[in-house]
Order: C-alpha cells, then sequence, then structure tokens
C-alpha cells in the first residue's frame, strides 16, 4: 500500500491501478460533497482505461465517502488526473473537506475475478 501524496508524483504501477480514498466532508457540506463525488462518478466510468469506480459511504455516520478505483494501468490513472471533471472536482474540494483526503495507492496480491 502506498499513501499517496497528491501534491507530488509518484510512480505508476504498469499493472492495475487500484487506488482507495477517503473523504471527511465539512458537516455542513456532506450534500455538496456528495453530488461532487455523483459527478465523478458519472464521468470517470465512461474514461476508457477506467474499470471500476465505486462510490461508498461509512456505515458508522454517513459522514465518510470512499471511492474505490480501478484502472488498467497506470497511464489510465495518470488520464484521469488530467481530465477537466477531475481538474474540477479538485479545485472544488478544499472548501468542501474537513481534512485532506486520505489516499492508497494499491498493488494486487490476491484478487477474485
Amino acid at each position: 500500500c502506498i499513501l499517496w501524496d497528491l501534491s507530488t508524483e509518484v510512480q505508476m504501477p504498469t499493472s492495475p491501478a487500484i487506488v482507495f480514498a477517503s473523504f471527511t466532508p465539512r458537516p455542513e457540506r456532506v450534500p455538496q460533497l456528495r453530488a461532487t463525488l455523483d459527478v465523478m462518478v458519472e464521468h470517470t466510468r465512461r474514461e476508457p482505461g477506467c474499470e471500476v469506480y465505486d462510490l461508498y459511504e461509512s456505515d458508522d455516520d454517513g459522514t465518510r465517502f470512499h471511492l474505490f478505483e480501478r484502472y488498467v494501468d497506470g497511464d489510465a490513472l495518470e488520464a484521469h488526473r488530467v481530465t477537466e471533471h477531475y481538474k474540477a472536482y479538485r479545485a472544488k474540494l478544499p472548501e468542501l473537506l474537513a481534512s485532506p483526503i486520505q489516499v492508497a495507492v494499491l498493488s494486487e496480491v490476491d484478487v477474485a475475478r
């Protein structure tokens, strides 16, 4: 598991790129963050290199959201990060989040298919 600081470059995997991102919204911004993530789901699932882009919320209090993402390779993940919808989403996040996104870029170990 690689914790990923989105402000620095990370060497992308050549096998499938798996990302797990967790978001803690400001309490008054939960609906806006959810709407922003819904737009990301809609657009990202249409990207050619995206295999999975699923949104979850925590069962404990419903105020944390999690994205599970799978791309065919690191190049597809990089292509995702330069799309207009990704740039717009990143620009909105500072006003919506109570703390920075927690992101892990993962490598497959034992995956059921």
